[in-house]
């Protein structure tokens, strides 16, 4: 089934998102504030690491800058934000801390390129491997995430299992025409869009707020860039 490894993902990210909410909120806030930094510092480390596996910088740089336009063109941030809101007054959670979890979480599992790789394994081999060990990875940091900003996270799996399974699904029938060089660039730029992520967790003083849900669209850049490129080779 092209969707297993999918649906462990989202099982796990809202099993240890609840018990994150319920058994570990309660810590103090300077330990939720290091902790915070903490996971800053390593989530920027792995966007940075995964980026470095470009093996293309200018097919890199143009997908970060075309995928940004159109994502703020879009406003994909804005939509995020309206439906964790909607998502907050309808099921009566505090203002703010759904949105900012719903949105954070969200945004993360469905980038990096354990989510690209590993959905395009599963729709084209049925090899769900990666997406068990993201699992892993995702549930841990589901709950300290949930533990700092509540049961938001919990709800990110939604589009985590629809992001997943609507790559996995579009692999199973056109990974044939899926390049191993696009798959990586795929991955790269969605590492870096984690960086991103990242360096909004630190609240770096004068740094004005990166809308990184905007630059989502940038990891899709390279799916029109081979076949452009291809034409005049």
């Amino acid at each position: 089934m092209i969707f297993t490894g999918t649906l462990v993902n989202g099982v796990a990210i809202i099993v240890c998102a609840i018990a994150g909410t319920f058994f570990i909120r309660n810590i103090p806030d300077r330990f939720r504030d290091i902790i915070m930094k903490a996971l800053a510092l390593c989530t920027i480390f792995v966007g940075i690491s995964g980026a470095l596996e470009t093996e293309n910088v200018i097919v890199l740089i143009v997908s970060m800058v075309a995928g940004s336009i159109i994502g703020e063109a879009i406003d994909i941030d804005g939509w995020m934000n309206r439906l964790g809101k909607y998502a907050e007054r309808k099921l009566g959670f505090g203002a703010g801390s759904f949105s900012k979890g719903f949105i954070t979480a969200s945004i993360l599992y469905c980038t990096g390129a354990m989510a690209i790789v590993g959905a395009m394994n599963s729709g084209i081999r049925l090899d769900h491997t990666t997406l068990f060990a993201k699992s892993i990875l995702d549930g841990v940091i589901a709950v300290i995430f949930a533990g700092t900003m509540g049961i938001g996270v919990a709800f990110s799996a939604v589009p985590t299992m629809l992001y997943e399974g609507l790559l996995a699904f579009a692999a199973h029938f056109a990974g044939d025409f899926m390049s191993a060089q696009m798959i990586t660039e795929m991955g790269a730029a969605g590492s870096l869009i984690i960086a991103g992520i990242g360096l909004n967790f630190l609240e770096i003083k004068g740094m004005k707020t990166i809308k990184v849900a905007n630059m989502i669209p940038a990891a899709f850049i390279p799916c029109v860039w081979f076949p452009i490129a291809g034409l005049f080779h």
